[in-house]
């Protein structure tokens, strides 16, 4: 009895660790994610990006986004970022730098890189291409598909899987879209309001007390 139960754990403990290794394989791929993301809507979109050099630092990163009206980045100490829109192709590519002195992402590391975009296209999924840039030179792409069997590529470009429209046209209120002026100002509005009801009754409460002390 004791041997089976040995053997039974030796063998979970071996597919545990054959999981964990392809987890680790799947890891240290370029990544995209983007919760909520849906076609036709605005997202943020954070890229993973680890090094896998065990002797170069990750420098630069070049992403390619669909044919969208919007893309901006979000702030990052020590890079610089620029959006480049190419007519022909109607794509738009963003470029993130390591500022001069900067030592960018050192091997055994990884940086989140994120862009708010959209409209996003209206399909069930969207590929981000991307070129990861070394210190020493060695740029790796990563813009392969996967395969007819749905094999996973060596170097599979960032992909997102989108949900089905919110609406018909541009739907700016969908999951993940950029908050207007306006969105913010009733935004404000509520929690202003929300928070002179509390104070009130925090208030009427006081002297509620006050009054039943001095009663007693």
């Amino acid at each position: 009895m004791r041997s089976s139960v040995l053997r039974a754990c030796g063998g979970s403990v071996a597919v545990l660790g054959l999981v964990l290794l392809g987890g680790g394989t799947a890891a240290a791929h370029v990544t995209a994610d983007a919760p909520g993301a849906a076609q036709g809507g605005y997202s943020v979109v954070t890229f993973r990006v680890p090094t896998e050099s065990e002797t170069a630092a990750t420098t630069a990163l070049t992403v390619t986004l669909p044919n969208v009206k919007s893309a901006r980045t979000e702030a990052l100490p020590g890079w610089s970022a620029k959006v480049d829109r190419n007519d022909k192709s109607e794509a738009v590519a963003v470029t993130w730098t390591a500022d001069p002195g900067s030592p960018g992402v050192a091997p055994g590391q990884f940086q989140r890189f994120v862009v708010s975009l959209g409209p996003l296209p209206k399909q069930d999924t969207v590929s981000f291409p991307a070129k990861q840039t070394y210190s020493d030179g060695k740029v790796v792409s990563w813009d392969q598909p996967a395969g007819p069997d749905g094999a996973e590529p060596e170097h599979p470009a960032p992909a997102l899987t989108l949900a089905a429209s919110a609406g018909d046209g541009d739907d700016h209120h969908a999951a993940g879209a950029e908050p207007t002026t306006e969105d913010t100002d009733d935004t404000a509005r509520w929690i202003g309001g929300i928070g002179l009801a509390l104070g009130l009754l925090g208030v009427a409460l006081g002297i509620g007390n006050v009054l039943r002390g001095r009663r007693s």
